[in-house]
């Protein structure tokens, strides 16, 4: 095993090989997977067609270690590869992200068919590991232990023309019992300001319209470099660059959330009223069993302040049903903070072990029945919260960011769909005039279900934006390339303005 911190050149493929990205978990693992892509390309890979399903020279697996069942999955597909393999000279198949980081060499010795394995902290190695792999005829392990480089100054293939994700940190210096990302990712590490700054500016150049600030806690930013307020001016300064219309952070920690981010949240224009924070718990009990540095008063607290001075913020959460040791009493005070914070929606996740966690090893694990029962009572609350939040919205008059992919029926129902300002998904009627993505809409809501809204009237104003004439050019150029380059990787790189669901590291 090596653990060279030498950034390694870019390999010339002279033969234009493809490869396929298949990624799980968070939005860290998402954004990872766009760097990939990014270092791919620029070493000569091109994008295998949607749908590819591994046919393709090189399949790449960015991996999440947070599932009981993850590396059961892993290995699942990777056997599937493995015919596919062997009908294909040359195919290379690589491992990295969270499962690889933790689980090193045991990946090579249960899939021998696997070429290169490589971690976290050095993603940037991965064209000349596969490289290696091909001359050397045999599997590159190559997992770092600390962090090479920041990732941001890798090349990077974004999936969005109209908004990008920013990472302004990584790791995480909590030490929540459920959660292994600490232990993979390692302690936080913070980027300057400048540079983050110059990203912003630059990804705005170039059409740019809505960027995503990301961490895996995010409003810890500032820690790293001695700076309590450091993420506020960060918000504070976003706001006065020219052309940047929108503005989200994901996912910030209740122990980090000081009131002058509050502050900057309702002074600073483009930064949306939106806020998703995780509650996991409402038991003070279980918070403290998760190593949780808020309780319940604290966390309602936050809620009101930032209702207070941003009334139509939409807040969302986390919730984790089923923790060891959770009783009837403790859900109980769960389902009282969720009528209390009144959530414009919730993604609830049944506990489930993750290996390499304390909680994993407590006592009083909670049958599955039990879990399964509290899990649709909070789930039955939540829909109904939802439901009641979003019927406010019907008659209020609305700017959409006309997203792509966002909406499954849009084209049976002859609508697009966008995002309102605090993040709300809404179907509109398409007008007569063309509307891009990344362009901006005018709507009334008239109908409100628990999950979207619609807007069935004719839209009230169509306003081009540099945005998406930025995505008209990349459609363009990509539909001008040979056959073979194209997007393949589904749609999950588009920065999603809520956390997947996917239970990954984002439940911070």
């Amino acid at each position: 095993m090596t653990t060279s911190s030498d950034r390694s050149p870019a390999v010339d493929v002279r033969s234009s090989k493809s490869y396929e990205i298949r990624t799980y978990g968070c939005q860290m693992n998402v954004h990872d997977s766009e760097r990939l892509s990014g270092l791919l390309e620029e070493a000569g890979y091109v994008r295998a067609p949607e749908g590819s399903n591994g046919d393709a020279d090189v399949v790449v697996f960015n991996t999440c270690a947070v599932r009981e069942n993850a590396d059961n999955k892993l290995y699942g597909n990777l056997g599937h590869l493995a015919p596919m393999k062997t009908k294909r000279p040359g195919m290379q198949i690589a491992v990295g992200g969270c499962l690889a980081q933790k689980d090193r060499d045991t990946i090579v010795k249960r899939a021998p068919w696997v070429d290169v394995v490589f971690g976290t902290h050095n993603i940037g190695k991965l064209p000349v590991l596969l490289e290696r792999a091909r001359v050397q005829e045999e599997a590159q392990v190559e997992i770092a232990e600390s962090l090479e480089a920041f990732p941001s100054t890798l090349p990077t293939r974004r999936e969005s023309a109209y908004a990008a994700w920013v990472s302004i940190s990584v790791g995480c210096n909590n030490t929540c019992t459920f959660c292994i990302v600490p232990a993979l990712r390692g302690k936080e590490k913070d980027r300057r300001p400048g540079d983050i700054l110059a990203e912003v500016e630059a990804l705005v150049a170039e059409g740019v319209s809505e960027i995503t600030l990301l961490g895996q806690n995010v409003n810890a930013y500032g820690s790293d470099i001695g700076d309590r307020e450091a993420f506020s001016k960060l918000l504070r300064a976003c706001g006065k660059i020219d052309g940047l219309e929108r503005v989200r952070f994901t996912s910030p920690h209740p122990r980090d959330f000081t009131d002058d981010v509050i502050a900057a949240m309702a002074e600073t224009p483009n930064v949306m009223p939106q806020l998703h924070m995780p509650l996991q718990s409402g038991s003070d009990t279980v918070l403290k069993a998760m190593r949780r540095s808020y309780r319940q008063e604290r966390y309602l607290g936050i809620i009101e302040k930032v209702r207070a001075a941003i009334p139509h913020a939409a807040i969302t959460t986390d919730i984790i049903v089923g923790f060891p040791g959770e009783t009837e009493e403790d859900f109980e005070q769960t389902l009282h903070v969720v009528r209390e914070a009144r959530f414009a929606q919730a993604f609830t996740f049944q506990y489930s072990k993750r290996p390499g966690t304390p909680a994993a090893t407590m006592d009083h694990q909670i049958p599955k029945q039990v879990v399964q029962a509290r899990y649709e009572r909070l789930v039955a609350l939540q829909e109904e919260i939802s439901w009641e939040e979003n019927k406010k919205q019907v008659g209020r008059t609305l700017e959409l960011m006309v997203a792509e992919g966002e909406g499954r029926k849009d084209d049976t129902t002859h609508r697009l769909s966008g995002r309102a300002a605090d993040n709300r998904l809404v179907h509109f009627t398409k007008p007569d005039q063309e509307v891009r993505p990344g362009d901006v809409v005018t709507v009334e809501v008239t109908y409100a279900a628990p999950h979207h809204l619609l807007a069935e009237g004719s839209v009230l104003d169509v306003r081009r934006t540099r945005a998406g004439d930025a995505w008209e050019k990349r459609n363009a150029a990509e539909a001008a390339k040979p056959a073979g380059v194209m997007l393949g990787l589904p749609k999950v790189g588009v920065p999603e303005p809520l956390p997947l669901a996917t239970g990954g590291c984002a439940v911070d």
